[in-house]
Order: structure tokens, then C-alpha cells, then sequence
């Protein structure tokens, strides 16, 4: 999860980042209920006690992953509204960014984790939504700022975002997760994204 771009100079911070990097090989590899906080501990390199002293659970660590994972995406920083750019253009970036982050190896697999670890457990699940949600989510940024610059004409922009994402998701993220499809290629990424996307500028453009 850490490049050498921001690799963290202060050992608390390395630390930190070596449980993070230890914890989501080890979700990834054994999935949420076989994954121990000793089995993270010794793929940090660390003592399980500093990992509790970073996170107070599995739990809390789970969520932290999950949370960096769906608001960092993989295409870098989210893409900000501007007004002096064509509306398809930028919606075309924004859920091609998204399509790179559903097509990510890490991202499927910790999210087929988070999805088994839901189902046997409903108070995990809703902290993972509430934590989740606690950040507004880059798409709905972005259609929020459209709709009060007034060339999106919705009154939920929340609502709005949510049917973008559900038309990408419909292809690219349900049928992999819960019937083993075979990820997007090239091709048929692009063909999701601008029939996404036109459907979306001829319901609210």
C-alpha cells in the first residue's frame, strides 16, 4: 500500500505502514476470520503489542484497510469539479479511475474478504458502512459540485451519484465478486464507461 514516493521517514510511521502492508497480505492470503493479529505481528517484523498499540483490533485494522482502500482509490486523487471543462470529459476520467480501482487485484480480493467477513458478522458490516460512508466518495464530490454550479439538474446529488456507480458496478464489480466473471478488458471498460456515462448526462445533463 506504501510506495517509495511516501515512504514514512519517522519509525513510528514505518511501523505503521509495515502493519498495514503485513495486514492486507495477510487478508488477502487467509481471509478475515483465519487472519490473527500474531500473524500479522510477525509479517510486520513487529511485536504483536505494537500492533495493538496501532490499532486497538482486528477489527479496527480491517477497517482501516478498507477505508484507505475506497477513498484512495487507484488512480491517484480524486479528480475535482471544474467549470471550464466539458461534463462528459470529466465524468469519463472520474469512472475510468473508478474502473481502475474495481480492476484492482488488491482491491477484489480484500473486497471479496470484507464481503465474506460482513456476512458472518452484521456488526462488522455496519462499521464498514459507517466508516465507509463517513467520507463523501470522489463521484459524489463531484456531481454535488455539477448540480450547484447548476449544470446537473438533481435535486439528491448523493442519489444520483449512487446510479452512476450502479451502472458501472452492474458490470464491472457484481458479476466478478458474486459468479467469478472474469475481470473487464480494455475494451469492454471503455464500452461500460461511456454507456455509463451518456445514460447519466441524458437523465440529469
Amino acid at each position: 500500500m506504501t510506495t517509495a514516493a511516501d515512504t514514512p521517514t519517522r519509525l513510528t510511521d514505518r511501523k505503521h505502514a509495515a502493519i498495514l502492508d503485513a495486514a492486507v497480505a495477510e487478508f488477502r492470503a487467509a481471509g478475515f476470520e483465519a487472519t490473527t493479529m500474531d500473524r500479522i505481528a510477525a509479517a510486520a517484523g513487529v511485536s504483536k503489542r505494537t500492533v495493538y498499540n496501532h490499532f486497538p483490533s482486528k477489527d479496527a485494522l480491517f477497517l482501516r484497510i478498507l477505508e484507505e482502500m475506497f477513498t484512495r482509490g487507484v488512480g491517484g486523487p480524486d479528480l475535482a469539479y471544474r467549470a471550464d471543462r466539458p461534463l462528459r470529459a470529466q465524468l469519463m476520467e472520474l469512472v475510468e479511475q473508478k474502473l481502475r480501482l474495481l480492476d484492482d487485484p488488491h482491491f477484489v480480493d480484500l473486497a471479496r474478504v470484507a464481503i465474506a467477513a460482513g456476512l458472518h458478522s452484521p456488526e462488522l458490516a455496519r462499521q464498514m458502512l459507517e466508516r465507509l460512508g463517513d467520507r463523501e466518495e470522489g463521484i459524489t464530490t463531484w456531481v454535488r459540485a455539477a448540480a450547484a454550479d447548476g449544470r446537473l439538474k438533481t435535486p439528491d446529488p448523493l442519489f444520483a451519484s449512487h446510479q452512476l456507480q450502479s451502472l458501472v458496478k452492474g458490470f464491472a464489480f457484481w458479476p466478478q465478486m458474486s459468479m467469478g466473471q472474469p475481470a473487464l478488458d480494455a475494451a469492454q471498460q471503455r464500452q461500460v464507461a461511456e454507456g455509463a456515462v451518456d445514460m447519466f448526462i441524458a437523465r440529469y445533463g
